[in-house]
């Protein structure tokens, strides 16, 4: 049976993103995969409106959906990405991280976070891998939050990201087509897909630039100090996708570089076991709250102030 691999990108139509996508893909379709590719801009999908229900059920250990998946594609979309054996994501960025209709697909992947809906026998497990691109015209200057944002959409479908791709000062339509080396790029990194599915689940590993961003975990390229988290944890030092804790120390050669500590992999978001700590946030904080009546009685009684609060606005 051929492998099945899926290619998303939300860029304009034969643009460098939709380019750079088919490139990858079609070195995993000549290498005998089962290949499918869409465009987010050619779905209606509706943003996330922060109603909750699907954490709220979460917190109880049950699972309610979206109360939007009748509305738009994304249902629609999703039932095919979650079959995949692998997707590699192609998204342009036109100001510091991935693009809008992107970022509106992913955040409302939480209703289909699949370790809980693993964890209660909703769906069986499925070991997937993504490659990421992320295409902008400027230098990483103005691209500093672009792979970093679209790894931290990966974890919520458990995605295993093994190869990332910053193509950079491509701003004209298809002209990554002039850069030889970019084009070889895309294809190493449809290679890499294709080598990580046929790699047993315990054993696949990151198959990009081997010193590709600050996290030796991860390999993103964004770190913040460190602060106390809900259950008392703190770390100097983490990252901001995966969440590894550790400090920054010096190299023999007078560089830094940063060293993940003992237990820095407590809450590895890129792995089940650190994300299910993130759904026992979920329910002490939310479960907490709304299995509390005084609680929900006393905001009920303060927000009236806010809600009758009227300011002028724009007609």
């Amino acid at each position: 049976m051929a492998y099945k691999i899926m290619g998303i990108t939300a860029g304009r139509k034969n643009g460098n993103s939709e380019i750079l996508l088919k490139e990858a893909l079609m070195a995993c379709e000549e290498a005998g995969a089962e290949v499918t590719m869409i465009n987010l801009r050619d779905f209606h999908l509706i943003d996330c409106t922060g109603c909750t229900a699907c954490t709220k059920a979460m917190s109880t250990g049950k699972h309610a959906g979206c109360v939007l998946d009748e509305k738009d594609d994304k249902k629609k979309i999703m039932d095919v990405m979650l079959n995949q054996d692998a997707v590699i994501f192609s998204v342009p960025t036109y100001d510091l991280m991935p693009a809008s209709v992107y970022l509106t697909f992913a955040h409302r992947s939480l209703s289909y976070e699949t370790s809980f809906l693993e964890t209660i026998g909703a769906i069986e497990h499925k070991d997937r891998v993504a490659g990421l691109i992320s295409v902008g015209g400027s230098t990483r200057s103005w691209q500093s939050m672009a792979l970093e944002g679209l790894q931290a959409t990966m974890f919520t479908t458990d995605m295993k990201v093994v190869d990332m791709l910053l193509a950079t000062r491509v701003p004209a339509p298809g002209q990554c087509l002039l850069d030889d080396k970019l084009m070889a790029r895309a294809r190493k990194l449809g290679e890499h897909i294709m080598e990580a599915v046929q790699t047993p689940a315990d054993q696949r590993k990151w198959l990009g630039e081997e010193d590709m961003g600050w996290c030796p975990n991860c390999h993103s390229n964004a770190l913040v100090l460190g602060e106390m988290q809900w259950d008392g944890l703190h770390y100097p030092v983490e990252c901001q996708v995966c969440g590894a804790g550790g400090t920054l120390e010096k190299t023999e050669d007078g560089k830094w570089k940063f060293v993940i500590q003992k237990d820095g992999l407590l809450k590895d978001r890129t792995t089940v076991a650190g994300r299910a700590k993130h759904l026992e946030e979920i329910a002490q904080t939310q479960g907490g709250f709304f299995s509390d009546p005084v609680k929900i009685k006393l905001v009920q009684e303060k927000k009236a102030v806010y809600a009758q609060k009227k300011f002028k606005g724009i007609e």
